[in-house]
């Protein structure tokens, strides 16, 4: 029997997906030694723009000095980057050369695989920026996401994995991206992919968001698939992918053999709990199954983003709310599939509405853009017209419109910012923004914390509570202690 390899998604996915992006750079290096030893086949590491952008604009920390520290920790297993390497993401433009300059940069500290694919499932559109990819040195898995609307029927799915392996990827992985897949789905459809791909291996990346994701996991497995995506807690379940400790345990009990040391990943689970209840951020449970999810089909990355926004502007009580006008602006904008950035432009626009109180009173430039084509020629094919006329009806649109988009050159870019900047440098900049270096220049510690398998305090508890010795002592790294047991 073929030993099935799990992908570590903790740092990357499940980091999105329940904490917004928000773990710092200590704490992800503290945590990597533990996944790069514990047997993955391959760890997602960095999400491009939205990664460089959070991290340097919201955390005021240098993303290089987490892809850096990252490489030279990770020993063991091979990290993936994630992402396109041009076009519009939740994160804003990213200009082609740019991206190419980014992906080199990672190939060149030795990050060889991502994982990319096309927003609209258009293999025609993805066809290019594959050849991009092998050009620089990056092996591409692609993905098939799943969605659920009237023209995503099997035939649908069928003919898009065709044109997929008619690329000739590494691997496709089925993504499923709004944790919107039962067993039973899995079972009708899965079986006449596999057969329209034949010899492709495929990975399964789902989200638990229905509280299916665990037995998602098995079915794949089950239908001779050995690639899995999953977390450790406390960023597993919830929004995020299943847990890397329940999907082996149960594997196991069904005669398979998962290849991962679940044990040497515990001290980077306590500490992760440790720092969601400092920060307060969420811990990830598996969820109880919400038919709700069918209707807005709101991804697992956005739920924790739009909670989060509404938090900057005191509404978070509302996001019951915003779910339930989700569904009609997707409708209106011609039912995209839940995927970055198409799903962040149905979330927030739908916050809008709800926070202004009017639909459409007011929209995002995102949305404009939209509504102007720049998402994709399926986007105007199937929106609603009145929808369309009000978004463009107002001065901003013909803004917008008016502008020719920009496609600098690296030669250009330099000129602008001047010829002796660094390549790093310059990829903060363009992305994030021209103020990019003096943000970094209030970078805070991205060190990683010292840590032992065991906090102290639960060492020393088990210590007392046993028998055979009178006193014990403890030296620590600028501290000893020494315990003497009373009579």
């Amino acid at each position: 029997m073929e030993q099935i390899r799990f992908v570590d998604t903790t740092i990357r996915d499940g980091h999105q997906s329940l904490w917004a992006m928000n773990m710092r750079t200590s704490h992800m290096l503290t945590v990597l030694p533990y996944l790069d030893s514990a047997g993955f086949e391959s760890i997602e590491f960095f999400a491009k723009g939205a990664g460089l952008k959070k991290l340097l604009r919201h955390l005021h920390e240098n993303p290089w000095d987490w892809i850096k520290g990252g490489v030279a920790v990770a020993k063991k297993t091979p990290l993936r980057w994630h992402g396109p390497i041009k076009g519009r993401t939740m994160s804003g433009y990213v200009p082609i050369e740019i991206g190419e300059l980014l992906i080199k940069k990672a190939v060149d500290l030795g990050i060889v695989y991502t994982r990319v694919g096309d927003i609209w499932n258009d293999f025609n559109e993805l066809e290019d920026e594959l050849v991009r990819f092998d050009r620089l040195g990056m092996t591409a898995v692609v993905n098939i996401i799943y969605s659920i609307y009237p023209r995503h029927t099997d035939e649908y799915f069928v003919a898009k994995t065709r044109e997929a392996a008619s690329l000739r990827p590494y691997r496709l992985c089925f993504k499923d991206v709004g944790g919107l897949l039962t067993p039973d789905r899995i079972r009708t459809l899965m079986p006449k992919l596999i057969e329209a791909a034949p010899g492709v291996k495929w990975e399964f990346h789902g989200h638990c968001n229905n509280g299916f994701g665990p037995l998602n996991a098995l079915e794949f497995v089950k239908l001779g698939i050995t690639v899995i995506h999953t977390a450790i807690p406390p960023l597993a379940n919830a929004n995020s992918q299943p847990s890397i400790y329940n999907v082996a345990e149960n594997l196991r009990a069904l005669g398979f053999e998962p290849e991962i040391h679940e044990e040497v990943l515990l001290p980077a689970t306590e500490y992760l709990t440790r720092v969601a209840k400092q920060e307060k951020f969420q811990i990830g449970i598996p969820y109880e199954y919400d038919e709700r999810l069918y209707n807005h089909q709101v991804p697992g990355g956005m739920i924790s983003n739009l909670i989060y926004q509404l938090s900057l502007v005191g509404m978070e009580h509302r996001i019951g709310e915003v779910l339930e006008e989700i569904p009609q602006v997707r409708a209106e904008l011609g039912h995209p599939i839940m995927v970055t950035p198409l799903s962040q432009i149905v979330g927030s626009q739908a916050a809008i509405n709800v926070i202004v109180g009017e639909r459409y009173g007011q929209v995002s430039d995102a949305t404009i853009e939209y509504a102007l084509g720049r998402h994709g020629s399926e986007a105007l094919a199937a929106m609603d017209q009145n929808t369309r006329s009000k978004i463009l009806d107002r001065p901003r649109a013909k803004e917008l419109a008016a502008l020719e988009p920009w496609e600098p050159t690296l030669g250009e870019l330099r000129q602008k910012y001047g010829k002796g900047i660094s390549d790093e440098d310059l990829i903060l900049r363009s992305v994030v923004g021209d103020d990019a270096l003096d943000v970094v220049g209030r970078a805070s510690n991205t060190e990683p914390v010292r840590m032992a398998h065991r906090p102290v305090s639960k060492v020393v508890r088990d210590l007392v509570s046993r028998d055979g010795h009178r006193s014990f002592s403890w030296d620590g790294d600028g501290f000893s202690v020494t315990i003497v047991k009373s009579s």
